[in-house]
Parts: C-alpha cells; structure tokens; sequence
C-alpha cells in the first residue's frame, strides 16, 4: 500500500477567511492595499502553518482510526455529513491557537466519521459550542462530568467536606481560578445556559455527597462523547 495512500490535501476552505478579510480591506480608500499587504505578510505564513498541522493531524488520526477500528476511509469521500462535519470543524481549528479546543476539533471529525454519528444538526451544535468556548468551558465541562472520576485520572484529592459548594470543587481542581470568581461564574452561566450543566450556579450549598455527583445534562454527556477520542483506551 503507498504511504501517500491517505496524505491529506495541504489547502482547505478555512483561507476563504483570509481572502474575504484581503478583499475587504483592498475596498479600503488610500490606505486599502496597503493593509492588504499587512495583513498578508502577517497572517498568511501562520495560517498556512495552522491548516497544514491541522489537515495532518487529521489525516493521521484518520489514518489510526481505519487501523484500529478497521473505518474504511474510502467511503467518507461520500458522506456528506462528514464532509459538512469536517468543513465546518476546519474552519474552527483555523480561528485557534488553543491545543485543548483543537483536539476537541479533531475528536469531533472522528467520531463523526465512525458508524452510528449523532445525527447533522447536533454535530454542527456541538462544533459551534467548541467555537464560541474557550478552553475552561471545556475544562469545566469535563470536570464535572463526572468529579470522582475527573480526580482519579488526574492523581487529585478533593478535600474531605461533609457541606459547600461547587465552586469549592472547581477551585480545588483548578487553584488557578480561586481569585477570579467572576470568570468562572460567567464561563459557567455559558454552559448552563446551552443546556450542557444541570445546575445553574456554583455557589449553592449541598452535602459533600452531592458535590461529587455529575453536573451534566444528557445533551452535556453526548457533547463530551462527540469531543473525546474515540481510540482512546482510557475512560471519557
């Protein structure tokens, strides 16, 4: 089999962004080609970077995918959900710099190129959330999933409460935020109000049992099925 068999192709439609932006900028009177130059020699080198790390990981992972779970890689060049899938995942990666959400990208392409995908409409929700979040979205997410299993993967202990509240949990997995109650409490109100968290608030006070059970809907337990890896040996 030629090694080439599979290699991703090295353009993508995320430089439409790149060249609606340099049209746009060209309509500008006096100063119009000149920003468009600008913007050129800045943007263009590391957006070329961008898509050609991201169309390789894919391609990669595609790869391990038709490895591991036997995928037939042919017959996704006529599956247009994962074409829209993968088009619209694209587009995302290209607009970020942040590991966390890129990975939750390119998850998301491969599990909509398993059998049995979510159907269109929600793969196109859960890839607009991975745009509009941020990484601690996604890391809020994930924590409480499911806390005594978030714990036990990440080697953490969690203090030993008989009452308080979530917010403790959070900051006890991320001390990072313990001065920055503001933006968790924002960045939780978002996922709460997409219908991802169970509880609308952080602050509420219940037992310690109660701190440790799963904070997700079952529209949040399907969207961190879609961004986790699906040849991961590990547990969600």
């Amino acid at each position: 089999m030629p090694g080439n068999k599979h290699h991703p192709p090295k353009r993508s439609v995320g430089d439409v962004a790149h060249a609606g932006a340099r049209a746009a900028l060209s309509l500008i009177p006096i100063a119009g080609a000149p920003a468009a130059e600008l913007l050129s020699l800045v943007v263009s080198p590391p957006l070329e970077r961008r898509r050609d790390t991201w169309m390789e990981e894919v391609g990669s992972a595609l790869r391990g995918l038709e490895e591991k779970n036997g995928l037939d890689l042919s017959s996704l060049s006529t599956n247009d959900g994962f074409i829209d899938a993968v088009l619209h995942a694209t587009q995302v990666a290209l607009r970020t710099s942040h590991e966390e959400k890129r990975q939750a990208l390119r998850n998301a392409v491969l599990n909509s190129a398993l059998p049995s995908p979510p159907e269109l409409a929600l793969q196109l929700m859960f890839l607009t959330f991975v745009d509009e979040f941020t990484e601690w979205h996604l890391r809020m997410i994930r924590l409480f999933q499911d806390p005594s299993a978030w714990a036990l993967q990440n080697s953490h202990t969690f203090p030993s409460l008989s009452a308080g509240s979530l917010s403790r949990i959070l900051e006890s997995a991320y001390p990072q935020l313990r001065d920055n109650r503001p933006f968790y409490d924002q960045v939780w109100r978002d996922v709460y109000q997409r219908g991802i968290t169970s509880t609308d608030g952080l602050h509420t006070m219940m037992t310690g049992h109660g701190l440790l059970e799963k904070r997700l809907t079952s529209l949040g337990t399907r969207f961190v099925q879609f961004i986790e890896d699906p040849t991961s040996d590990g547990d969600a």
